[in-house]
């Protein structure tokens, strides 16, 4: 049995060697408390688009098999993170995942009281919620581009990288408070065999009569407002004058932006005529309208764009995408984090961050992209995957004989003359699933983003919306007037007898 000398002494040696440890900074004491904290799991809420995200569960047959190794999504992109953040940081993390459908309805639901610590809106939301200083910035260890988990910061395409750095809000730039996702333009999905090329190139086509209500049009404001100003301003946008203005970029975005009350007065008379001209207002049946063939032309998002043809293939039937030549839409979804969800928790915040490097992963990315059809902002950077991903898709067969160069070293390494960036693709990709997915240099530079508006502005915009949505008794053909008259005389004839009756019961 030891004596209590010997464990005296033994403590006593004990705590030497700590202590030299601790001087020499090899050991570190931390509070009771603090070692409870690190082994506590984290918890963070976030919300994204419905079906934004690769869940797993591939077929054999999807393998994506590429020059750098396959590609296969077995597990659910959160539950492949949550592992993934344990055997990197050591902690465990819980993900709360949950959906939105619009920008709007997000919006909404942080109004009524729903608490997330991350969300994914788009471009103007993003502004709006920078604007009423609801979003966390970003770490400077974020952009630590030596750290090897910095996915992001590595990976993301010079292009948007420029974009985020470039536009701001109140004079707080998008890349300090947000982390792109994915990307694309809008534009015209449509069959080349009943409507000319010509006419798919203008938003004015959603006007035409020879297409009556074989058109549809996006259910909601903002997408909505930006087709009928490209049309409404049409003349001004493609005269030689506009274009080749040195200050052109610039002059488009306030153009495209403008929500003067002539504007919104011109804005509102092209959409009540596009109300007459459709099929109808719509937020995601439209692409299993044109595959059925009830429409000809739908306004799409470019993600979208490219499942509806990936469809429409399947059965044969031959889809083309267009960008309307006035402008066309430039969106960005991205990642941020919310100051009343994370609430100062820098543990909560550090695997929100961990969880943006996650999804920028080269081959987590192309998962997502193959998943859910959308562009993600990530090139990757050293990383080769991702355009093996893209020629993969869209490169011609070696015994194709109509073929095009494409070129996207803009997007990928910031030079468009880049030779390592070229696909080499069939002829016909040209107004198809590639130009959806990578818009050319010269769509890029006809793109605009959504800015975003104050509050006396957007009441202004959703009282137009509401003008156009809502029934005009102006609009009522002369057979409705007739119908209607005679529904009130026979109201008034009904109601006069059954007066004259009841005198009658009284005497």
């Amino acid at each position: 049995m030891m004596t209590h000398f010997l464990k005296n002494k033994m403590a006593r040696a004990t705590a030497a060697v700590l202590a030299g440890l601790m001087a020499a900074g090899l050991l570190t004491v931390l509070p009771v408390e603090n070692v409870e904290a690190a082994e506590k799991p984290v918890t963070i809420r976030v919300c994204n688009w419905e079906e934004y995200i690769d869940l797993g569960e591939w077929d054999e047959e999807e393998v994506i098999d590429l020059e750098s190794g396959d590609i296969f999504g077995e597990n659910a992109m959160v539950d492949d993170f949550e592992t993934w953040y344990e055997e990197t940081y050591g902690v465990k993390v819980k993900v709360e995942y949950s959906t939105f459908g619009t920008n709007e309805d997000l919006y909404t639901m942080l109004t009524i009281g729903d608490v997330y610590d991350m969300v994914c809106p788009s471009e103007y939301m993003i502004m709006k919620l920078m604007a009423e200083d609801k979003v966390q910035p970003l770490s400077d260890e974020f952009f630590d581009e030596t750290d090897e988990n910095n996915y992001y910061i590595k990976g993301v395409s010079p292009y948007i990288r420029s974009v985020f750095e470039e536009n701001d809000i109140n004079g707080m730039t998008w890349d300090k408070y947000a982390a792109g996702y994915m990307w694309g333009v809008t534009g015209l999905v449509y069959n080349p065999d009943e409507v000319s090329k010509e006419d798919a190139e203008s938003w004015t086509v959603l006007t035409d009569p020879a297409y009556k209500h074989q058109v549809t049009i996006k259910d909601n404001v903002r997408d909505s407002y930006f087709a009928a100003i490209g049309a409404v301003k049409a003349d001004l946008l493609t005269s030689d004058e506009f274009v080749n203005d040195p200050a052109y970029h610039d002059n488009l975005k306030a153009e495209m932006n403008d929500v003067s009350p002539e504007a919104l007065e011109a804005g509102l008379d092209f959409l009540q005529d596009v109300k007459k001209n459709s099929y109808s207002f719509e937020t995601d049946s439209g692409k299993t309208d044109m595959i059925t063939g009830k429409v000809l032309v739908n306004y799409q998002w470019s993600g979208d764009a490219v499942y509806t043809m990936d469809q429409a293939d399947e059965d044969d039937y031959y889809l083309a995408f267009a960008v309307p030549k006035e402008s066309t839409n430039i969106y960005f979804d991205g990642w941020c984090m919310l100051k009343n969800g994370l609430a100062q928790d820098s543990r909560k915040q550090h695997a929100c961050e961990a969880f943006i490097n996650f999804l920028s992963r080269p081959d987590n990315v192309v998962r997502n992209m193959y998943y859910i059809g959308y562009t993600s902002v990530i090139a990757g950077g050293d990383d080769s995957r991702v355009f093996e991903y893209a020629d993969w898709c869209y490169s011609a067969e070696d015994d194709e004989e109509e073929v095009v160069d494409y070129p996207l070293g803009y997007f990928f390494s910031g030079d468009n003359e880049d030779e390592d960036y070229i696909i080499t693709a069939p002829a016909e990709a040209m107004d198809r699933q590639l130009m959806a997915q990578y818009p050319t240099e010269d769509v890029i530079r006809r793109s605009s983003i959504m800015m975003y508006f104050n509050e006396d502005v957007n009441a202004a915009i959703n009282q137009m919306w509401i003008n156009v949505r809502c029934f005009n008794i102006l609009d009522m053909p002369v057979w409705g007037w007739i119908v209607l008259v005679v529904g009130v005389v026979l109201v008034i004839w009904g109601l006069v007898r059954a007066r004259r009756r009841r005198k009658m019961f009284r005497k």
